[in-house]
């Protein structure tokens, strides 16, 4: 038996990403026997010829960019061969739903039917000589006729019919909608987002979810509406704490998840207090990108404040309740590589780092034809793709992107360390520009190279002392403005187009 999911028709690069780690989580083998992002409808089929419905619902029930999953009973490019599809699939279960309440809907994807020929269609199915009663509310059988039309077309291109299965967790949005929550930021991910990362993160119960960066908590509550433990940290101690009534931890409150949050620290990467040592489940962040005032990390390049400060009084000034530590300019790029040796020295085998990253300059990101172009051909009509040569797809375009972006200084390549696996790229574009969800897996250790271990760690060593060394003024010291090339790049999209400001 097949499955159509029924997508909704955005963020067209996470759906594939979010159904194949939900698959994964539940420990669910299927096979992608139809898919693609200019359409709602996808079809998939369990390699487990006993799986059922409860395989289909637990496979969507977290879902957030689907609205439902249907068993397929045909497909077909016009109705002739829909119907003909019906009879071959599914003439010998009618039986057993003919005496059961029912109802029909069309579901007409860029196009739309009167009343009058929404009847008409459905009609046409009196074939199957159900005799139930029919129920517009909570009926047992709810069938569904899919339609997909090309814009302005007067027939459309591609039929389905199937039965509801079930709903997916997409009404999650609506609970942790930013306007009903109690503490935000101008800076908070959105419900849906967040919620799509938790899930590629595999935020489940008895699970250890850590955000860096978390600000006012938006990845620590998805992924705490999961089951997931959770925690994080912030650099700007005072996005943690909020006021009295409006904070990190209220927010929990709100949600009813507080037994789930086990707190916050005041950190950065560079000056973190967690131990390397492989606890973490997920790490889930959305890295800041300096745009307003450049990166900044703790520390200082003024020799005086590299030591402990003391104040008239003989007691250390950091020891205050009210110490600001002094901060100095940090790298993009070098942040990036941060968080991943941060994440190869702390999640588990199997542990997920699911982190956002910024695309100056363009919606569509450099290399992408060149990705498709290196990218190995699609499997026949007729032949499912498989969870082994999905995954093959998505790193053989991974790498083609990374060597494509290489190539140009109009973008950055996808950052790789040789202990994570990146799984999945996704990407949301905005006016000038975009940003990547890029999910990572952690390797066993005996699946790491270390050779390619110990060329990392030289290289990081090697970046580390000429950062020291040496600076854009020859004086060691560097400017917010000369180490973010993000926020170069960012501005500069802005600018020197026609029609635009100055």
């Amino acid at each position: 038996m097949e499955y159509l999911i029924r997508f909704i028709q955005m963020h067209e690069t996470f759906r594939q990403p979010e159904i194949d780690a939900l698959a994964d989580l539940a420990g669910i083998q299927m096979d992608w026997v139809f898919y693609s992002e200019d359409s709602p409808f996808a079809i998939i089929r369990f390699h487990d010829s006993a799986a059922d419905e409860a395989t289909a619902r637990a496979l969507i029930a977290r879902s957030v960019l689907s609205d439902e999953i249907y068993e397929l009973w045909g497909s077909g490019t016009d109705y002739n061969r829909l119907h003909a599809d019906i009879r071959r699939r599914t003439q010998t279960l009618w039986p057993q739903h003919s005496t059961r309440s029912f109802r029909f809907k069309v579901d007409s994807y860029h196009g739309s039917r009167s009343l009058a020929e929404q009847r008409q269609l459905i009609e046409t199915f009196d074939y199957m000589s159900f005799t139930g009663p029919i129920r517009m509310s909570k009926p047992d059988n709810h069938f569904t006729i899919f339609e997909h039309y090309d814009l302005d077309t007067p027939a459309p291109r591609a039929l389905h019919f199937g039965r509801l299965i079930a709903q997916s967790g997409r009404k999650a949005i609506n609970k942790y909608n930013l306007k009903k929550r109690t503490y935000i930021a101008t800076t908070s991910m959105d419900a849906e987002l967040s919620l799509v990362t938790a899930n590629l993160a595999h935020a489940a119960p008895g699970t250890l979810t850590y955000d860096p960066f978390m600000g006012t908590g938006s990845f620590p509550l998805a992924c705490a509406h999961f089951g997931s433990t959770v925690f994080g940290s912030d650099l700007d101690g005072r996005s943690i704490r909020g006021t009295a009534h409006r904070n990190v931890s209220k927010n929990f409150t709100q949600y009813a998840t507080t037994p789930l949050y086990l707190g916050a620290l005041i950190a950065d990467l560079t000056h973190t207090p967690l131990r390397p040592s492989r606890l973490l489940n997920a790490i889930i962040c959305d890295p800041p990108y300096g745009v307003r005032e450049g990166l900044k990390v703790l520390g200082s390049t003024r020799p005086a404040l590299q030591q402990i400060v003391h104040l008239a009084d003989g007691t250390p000034a950091h020891l205050q309740p009210g110490y600001i530590p002094p901060k100095k300019a940090y790298s993009f790029t070098r942040m990036l590589d941060d968080i991943l040796a941060f994440s190869a020295d702390r999640l588990v085998d199997g542990g997920r780092l699911c982190m956002w990253m910024p695309v100056a300059g363009s919606g569509v990101p450099v290399g992408c034809e060149a990705a498709a172009a290196a990218a190995p051909p699609p499997p026949p009509s007729d032949a499912p793709e498989t969870p082994d040569t999905h995954i093959d797809k998505v790193e053989a375009e991974a790498e083609a992107e990374v060597e494509a972006e290489a190539e140009t200084e109009a973008e950055y390549p996808i950052p790789r360390h040789p202990a994570l696996a990146l799984i999945s790229i996704c990407q949301q574009d905005f006016n000038k520009w975009s940003r990547r969800l890029l999910t990572y897996r952690r390797l066993p250790d005996n699946q790491v190279d270390e050779t390619a271990i110990s060329a990392y760690t030289a290289q990081r060593l090697l970046a580390e002392e000429t950062s020291q060394l040496s600076g854009s003024d020859g004086t060691g010291k560097f400017k917010a403005d000369d180490l973010n090339d993000f926020r170069k790049r960012y501005f500069q999209g802005f600018r020197g187009e026609p029609g635009a400001g100055t």
